[in-house]
């Protein structure tokens, strides 16, 4: 029977702690480990979602980092790992194909979901939602992302260096901070210059967005939402050529290895605050303690049965 460990920060439940802006959940066995929870508030409002599904043979992990509102990131949770499960099912175990399936599936819903909201939320086209999603089964880690939420893995280091970790990132930034992923987005807008620009020191899309891949965002997606007079009443449009924004996520496969110890899922409120190696090195300084410095964090933790 499969487990779930569903993180809502305004419940007290699943063993889940609220200090004013602060939760975290303590440390909560799943199919080859522990893992726990921490999240800190930044705004009035949290937009923010994760979640553990563990099972005898799998753990899923999810971590949502919400903007414009929570409305995607919630419908993330409640609909991303049914469909991860019930593909799995249909394709006989976990693959790339079924990620991207799933992803793809979760995106088609959130817009029929706009569609019908715009009536009376018309607001709900410009909510969006980062998701970085790790699955592991039969030894094999899979992780796939869309938007700036980063895995980073914590392996002990050599023989030589047995007290050490060493840091290995295992996701993409799709952010235009990064010079790459600028030069993707301008590739793929040949004729729609200038698609980048800076605006006060900070790189956005058509000055909107950081991000260039998410779920949501409808309106950078779908012109026939921009062009909406319900839409236009609540905000500026858009002129779209083709999607500004894409839900295919960036996906890493690899096999977990006896000197695999951790591995951190979280929002870039951490990552702007410590480098990947600074951060396993915290976790491997204090594999019991539940760090709080990241708007949200989630902490897998493996112990390898010989």
């Amino acid at each position: 029977m499969l487990r779930s460990y569903c993180f809502r920060p305004l419940e007290r439940c699943c063993g889940v702690r609220n200090d004013g802006l602060l939760w975290h959940m303590d440390l909560k066995p799943h199919a080859t480990g522990d893992f726990s929870i921490a999240v800190v508030q930044a705004n009035s409002r949290l937009e923010d979602q994760s979640q553990v599904y563990t099972s005898p043979s799998a753990t899923y992990i999810g971590v949502y980092d919400g903007h414009g509102g929570p409305e995607a990131s919630l419908f993330v949770n409640r609909h991303l790992f049914p469909y991860l499960r019930k593909f799995t099912k249909e394709h006989g175990g976990l693959s790339v194909d079924v990620l991207k399936k799933a992803f793809n599936a979760t995106e088609e819903d959130f817009t029929r979901l706009v569609k019908r909201s715009l009536p009376f939320r018309p607001q709900i086209v410009s909510v969006g939602s980062c998701c970085l999603v790790g699955a592991i089964s039969d030894g094999q880690l899979y992780v796939a992302n869309l938007g700036d939420s980063r895995a980073v893995l914590g392996s002990r280091g050599s023989d030589r260096k047995r007290n050490s970790v060493v840091a290995e990132r295992l996701s993409t930034d799709h952010n235009v901070s990064c010079e790459s992923v600028r030069m993707e987005v301008e590739a793929q807008h040949p004729d729609d210059s200038p698609i980048v620009v800076n605006c006060h020191g900070v790189w956005r899309i058509k000055g909107i967005i950081q991000v260039s891949r998410s779920i949501g965002d409808v309106y950078l997606k779908k012109p026939d939402f921009n062009r909406d007079p319900l839409f236009l009443q609540f905000g500026n449009p858009v002129p779209l050529k083709r999607p500004l924004l894409t839900a295919e996520p960036s996906i890493v496969t690899r096999k977990l290895r006896p000197q695999d110890l951790f591995i951190i899922f979280a929002s870039d409120g951490l990552w702007e605050h410590l480098s990947d190696e600074e951060a396993v090195d915290i976790v491997f300084k204090y594999p019991r303690a539940v760090s709080l410095s990241s708007l949200l964090l989630l902490q897998i933790q493996f112990q390898h049965r010989h």
